[in-house]
């Protein structure tokens, strides 16, 4: 290793925040060898949701890695046939963001000791999913330790089009596909958190958003050349959404009421359904800003997909750093407590 990649460990690393140790620590680093070596360079590096390496012509290769950590990321006892879909459902959300068409992917899996019934289902969950998008095994590695699941996926996209965070503009629309909030209403219910009006089957709904998410790979790929920047939103729609306005020096004014959100979600206390839909993870679904003139395009692509895709808000100058305005229906601002709190996503350093 040469000189100039010698690093001093921070004092306070203990401090840092996950993204915080991801910029600080490694993509410091990694944009110090990019601009040394620029011929061996990707397109595009660490800080979106995939790499884009360049393959072959007219086409680039974007890569992505998800780690999944039992009673970290899902329940130790969970379904295996359900950990297997998720595993690998969340890598191909990933490639939706950047607007990837999935072609493989490899696997790494530490065992505590070879169970033979839960590795059937766990394959039985991650086959049925790769199936269903044409995503193949390709290779990986097994050891004994800690139940950990990291799986790194492979997708292609023609030259140029990738979709990344860095592209909002002042002006566009920002949007989100499906609806939100789910995922973190069922794990409230695991945990026992809050007061919650679930019904059986309204407590299968919201279960069926936790632990089987569908990355939305066709909307990713629909939206090349339409969308100005893209992510999936995993850790909560705000934080995740601080990523584009801080990749693309920008601010965000959301009217917090327009969040897609389930009826099981819309009979809980406001207080609770904000909670969910702005700041609680697994999701798995687009947020993606587009140029105002794109609407009628967005609506069509809306019904021909069978998608609900929602208007939330717009892009704003940034006033500050990480400029989020947040306002009600009324067009009434939150206040700063409020929005403080509603920004808050999950970070595994700090939660």
């Amino acid at each position: 290793m040469t000189k100039q990649f010698l690093q001093s460990p921070p004092s306070n690393t203990h401090k840092l925040g996950e993204f915080e140790l991801i910029r600080d620590i490694f993509k410091t680093r990694a944009e110090q060898m990019m601009k040394a070596k620029p011929q061996h360079a990707p397109l595009l590096g660490i800080g979106d949701d995939g790499a884009v390496i360049a393959s072959r012509p007219n086409e680039e290769l974007v890569i992505t890695t998800d780690m999944l950590v039992a009673d970290r990321h899902f329940f130790a006892d969970a379904d295996p046939y359900l950990v297997g879909k998720k595993s690998l459902a969340v890598n191909l959300s990933d490639l939706a963001a950047m607007g990837a068409k999935p072609t493989g992917f490899t696997l790494a899996l530490a065992l505590p000791k070879q169970r033979q019934a839960w590795l059937h289902g766990f394959a039985n969950g991650l086959f049925d999913l790769a199936e269903l998008f044409d995503c193949h095994l390709i290779g990986g590695d097994t050891c004994q330790g800690p139940l950990t699941i990291s799986i790194t996926a492979f997708g292609v996209i023609p030259s140029g089009q990738a979709i990344n965070r860095s592209g909002a503009q002042v002006g566009d629309s920002i949007w989100v596909s499906g609806e939100l909030g789910d995922a973190r209403l069922a794990l409230a219910h695991h945990r026992n958190e809050w007061s919650l009006d679930l019904e059986s089957k309204d407590l299968d709904q919201v279960n069926q958003r936790l632990h089987s998410p569908l990355p939305r790979v066709a909307l990713g790929i629909a939206l090349r050349g339409i969308a100005t920047s893209a992510l999936d939103i995993s850790d909560g729609l705000l934080g995740d959404l601080r990523h584009i306005l801080e990749a693309s020096h920008v601010g965000a004014q959301i009217n917090i009421d327009a969040l897609p959100r389930s009826q099981v979600l819309r009979r809980q206390a406001q207080a609770i359904q904000y909670q969910c839909a702005a700041s609680g993870g697994d999701d798995y679904e687009l947020c993606f800003t587009t140029n105002p003139n794109q609407h009628d395009k967005i609506t069509k692509l809306s019904a021909e997909l069978g998608l609900p895709l929602t208007c939330i808000g717009q892009i704003i100058k940034s006033q500050n750093k990480n400029s989020l305005i947040l306002e009600n229906s009324d067009g009434v601002p939150l206040s700063p407590e409020q929005t403080k709190e509603l920004q808050r996503s999950f970070d595994h350093f700090r939660d």
